[in-house]
């Protein structure tokens, strides 16, 4: 693993000493930006963009170019698993992912076979590998996966939903059903993550999405427990480097205590836990991701500004900290002001750091 130019995100996730806080957006790779939007049309369809080593690469490389960005993640989608499984995934326009054999019954389930990454999922690693020389150690590549749970919502649901309906339904009359898909899941992106580490991402991630619709008791047996048994089945070290994770559940800002214990060390927050509350309750146990609510970017520079200041104050002095949006960036955001938020986090939090680590 060669020695990386910029490392500030990887000692930020490990809690170590840095010049200034590290930025990155989630979604930084996507609709906003009108090369993507130029790729994409040439591509045909999203998928076709996922599926080929090149175009992923050349995608997540876009915004590097733009911005002055501390990490790189893949572009890829977090229901590249369900497909490998055979689920039929398409993107319905304007109406997001579907499958066309979504999940109904415990037969269903019991069909599903595991996924080789360096087979159904080969496109993956290859563009991982086509990334990192790309991008020649500049800064770190993010790997991630949905989480069991939120991938499971999609498989029963069939498509996206606000009522998730189909999958508590699932989750109350057949709890030892859903207990089988989510393991089963547990152990598909445990694979599918140890094949993007092995192809050389630095730090992975996991998106949990929908953990945030669950009360507290289902929140720990469906989705927490099977992220944990990730986090627990994952490379954690490469050549003597640490691989750090992040777990991120949308709207889970109740539960930190419960996810700092999982074993990661990192937790994702959105913007609805204010961030010194966050670090009190967590303490030293992990770093924390986040927590720019994405529509401040519709706001004027002056505001972006104070809102950036606002967090870094909230945070205080010291390390462990990883500034990002609280959920992915809007596609109709206007470019300068993703601009100004990520010089901003650079520029104002260098008075919140020690002095004697110079990058």
């Amino acid at each position: 693993m060669s020695k990386l130019k910029n490392d500030r995100y990887l000692r930020a996730l490990r809690r170590e000493e840095v010049d200034v806080t590290p930025v990155w957006m989630m979604r930084q790779a996507g609709r906003y930006l009108p090369e993507y939007r130029q790729l994409r049309a040439k591509a045909g369809d999203f998928m076709a963009v996922c599926q080929s080593p090149e175009l992923a690469c050349e995608v997540t490389l876009q915004p590097l170019r733009r911005f002055a960005l501390d990490a790189a993640i893949l572009f890829s989608d977090i229901l590249t698993i369900p497909d490998a499984m055979g689920l039929g995934l398409y993107f319905a326009k304007g109406e997001g992912p579907r499958f066309n054999h979504p999940i109904q019954s415990l037969s269903d389930v019991k069909a599903l076979s595991i996924p080789d990454p360096l087979k159904s999922l080969s496109y993956v690693p290859a563009a991982v590998k086509t990334i990192v020389r790309e991008l020649d150690a500049s800064v770190p590549l993010i790997g991630f996966s949905g989480s069991p749970w939120t991938l499971a919502t999609y498989m029963v649901e069939g498509a996206s939903t606000k009522q998730f309906t189909k999958i508590k339904k699932m989750l109350f009359s057949e709890p030892a059903t859903l207990h089988l898909l989510l393991d089963k899941l547990a152990l598909s992106v445990i694979d599918y993550l140890n094949a993007q580490i092995e192809a050389g991402v630095q730090a992975v991630m996991i998106f949990d999405t929908w953990g945030g619709v669950l009360s507290g008791d289902c929140y720990r047996e469906f989705s927490l427990a099977y992220m944990q048994k990730i986090v627990e089945g994952i490379h954690r070290s490469v050549d003597g480097q640490s691989i750090p994770v992040t777990l991120f559940t949308k709207n889970g800002g109740q539960w930190l205590e419960w996810i700092a214990q999982s074993g990661c060390d990192a937790i994702g927050i959105d913007w609805t836990c204010d961030m010194d509350d966050a670090r009190r309750r967590v303490g030293d146990k992990v770093a924390l991701q986040g927590n720019m609510d994405p529509s401040m970017l519709y706001a004027s520079a002056d505001k972006i500004e104070s809102e950036v200041k606002r967090i870094l104050k909230q945070y205080g002095h010291g390390n462990g900290h990883v500034f990002n949006l609280g959920h992915g960036i809007h596609q109709d955001v206007p470019l300068e002001n993703a601009g100004v938020f990520v010089d901003a986090v650079h520029q104002y939090s260098r008075a919140y750091h020690q002095t004697s680590y110079k990058g």
